[in-house]
């Protein structure tokens, strides 16, 4: 399967020169890719602009290192598991390139006007000379990627006889018969491979040229292209380092391996979560709090394979998913769509897929996810309104009531059952609700201390069959 970024690629500025021989006389110069990306990555360290803009958690530790590895022009390959950004990150590149670079109009493989490349580009450089004509590339369309499948063949990374070609009456050996893959078709840009293991040994073999000799080999043709690109790629690090899953020469071709990682404090989990979760309905700060640590608790989790981590993705999903819980609430109830605690419970099934468990845990799963909620649930609680004075809401209990809640309970019937209690404006204010909340907003911050204040055995919490939850002395 192959993966190409189709971005909206602005109108070219109509000021840009159109032959060599205008662009001569802009006394622009020739760079290689690793040229312009350490050039450009120069200029931002100095200027102190965003260099990796969008990414997160990786500020004092990986991008270091892919900052190192561009100023040294090094190719390299990111090795973490699943969910850690490293695609991200690797598209995130194209941002240092320049905006627009020139090549010869109408070239397969997107040659600069200084170095034509192919047979066919020279013999038009050289007919044209200062008339040679210029078009213009946007650096959205200079990125190229390939997930890598046991099905990818040479064919489609670096190319092959076109058939079509050779019909027409081109001799076999013409090397204008080559139909060009991905990769030099990605010339003067940025080429990734994703889940780089998983190419077949002979098609690692396919990359070796591109990585040291810089050119590319198709059926035995005699035809050296010198491409200038940077080849990127990602790999799980068990695969990776396993013998037989990535041939040893093709390992040694990379100037720099670089781990990745999850967040690794909790407010970048959040950070992650607000950025790229796309939240149908309000979820209060401290439920992403509680989705955070709970994500955390899942990856730490002995029951969990660690081989396989856990994703972002899964925190990403659950906020999602809680947000989606209290807006079919708003729908049945005519709610406030604001997410409570009692949203958090459907996590523990719908996301029960994106975590490999080890195998003696089988059976087991939802019960292992229900009680790493409930830990990351009272965790929140005890860093959120640790050494509050919570009688009031205790005192609500104490004479044999029950208050009912869940997530078909509307947030006004909630708050009827409650009325005033003292203490509820610094609970809000700790939970940064503000001083005005909204009735959705009072009754997030209410469930989340009666659920809290069960968590740690002060009051008692009885599921009903159709979803309701009672909380009593």
């Amino acid at each position: 399967m192959t993966a190409a970024l189709t971005p909206l690629v602005p109108e070219t500025p109509t000021h840009l020169p159109r032959t060599v021989g205008e662009l001569r006389a802009t006394s622009h110069e020739f760079r290689t890719v690793k040229q312009e990306l350490r050039d450009n990555l120069l200029d931002r360290l100095r200027s102190g602009a965003p260099r990796f803009p969008g990414i997160v958690g990786y500020d004092d530790t990986v991008l270091p290192e892919v900052e190192r590895a561009l100023l040294a022009g090094h190719d390299m390959v990111l090795l973490g598991e699943r969910g850690q950004g490293k695609t991200r990150l690797i598209r995130s590149l194209v941002g240092l390139l320049d905006e627009w670079t020139p090549m010869i109009e109408g070239s397969e493989l997107r040659e600069h006007p200084y170095e034509p490349l192919t047979p066919a580009s020279r013999r038009l450089a050289a007919e044209m000379g200062d008339l040679l004509p210029v078009a213009w590339l946007h650096r959205s369309q200079r990125y190229g990627e390939k997930l890598a499948t046991p099905d990818t063949s040479v064919g489609d990374l670096i190319g092959d006889v076109d058939p079509i070609k050779v019909a027409e009456g081109r001799a076999l050996g013409d090397p204008d018969t080559i139909h060009f893959g991905l990769v030099p078709r990605t010339n003067r840009g940025i080429f990734a491979v994703n889940e780089l293991p998983d190419l077949a040994e002979r098609i690692q073999v396919s990359l070796l040229n591109v990585l040291e000799e810089r050119d590319i080999q198709v059926r035995g043709y005699q035809l050296r292209l010198p491409l200038d690109l940077l080849l990127v790629a990602s790999a799980n690090p068990e695969d990776y380092t396993n013998r037989g899953r990535i041939i040893t020469p093709l390992k040694d071709r990379f100037g720099a391996e670089i781990r990745t990682h999850y967040p690794l404090e909790l407010e970048l989990e959040t950070a992650l979560i607000r950025q790229e979760a796309a939240l149908s309905a309000d979820v209060p700060e401290h439920l992403v709090d509680v989705l955070a640590r709970y994500t955390r608790a899942v990856r730490e989790s002995p029951a969990v394979d660690a081989r396989s981590g856990v994703s972002a993705r899964f925190a990403i999903a659950a906020a999602e998913t809680v947000a989606a819980s209290a807006l079919r609430r708003a729908g049945l109830r005519g709610d406030e769509p604001v997410a409570r605690v009692c949203d958090t419970i459907s996590v523990t099934s719908t996301l029960r897929g994106k975590v490999e468990f080890d195998s003696g845990e089988e059976g087991r799963e939802t019960e292992v996810l229900a009680h790493l909620l409930r830990v990351a649930t009272a965790e929140t609680f005890r860093a959120r309104l640790g050494g509050l004075d919570l009688s009031g809401f205790t005192d609500l209990v104490a004479e044999g009531a029950i208050i009912e809640t869940g997530e078909l309970v509307s947030a006004q019937e909630l708050l009827a059952q409650i009325g005033t209690v003292p203490g509820l404006a610094k609970v809000l204010d700790r939970l940064g609700l503000g001083d005005a909340p909204s009735p959705g907003q009072a009754a997030a911050g209410i469930e989340f201390v009666l659920e809290g204040l069960h968590l740690t055995r002060r009051l008692a919490k009885e599921m009903t069959d159709d979803g309701r939850t009672l909380y009593g002395s």
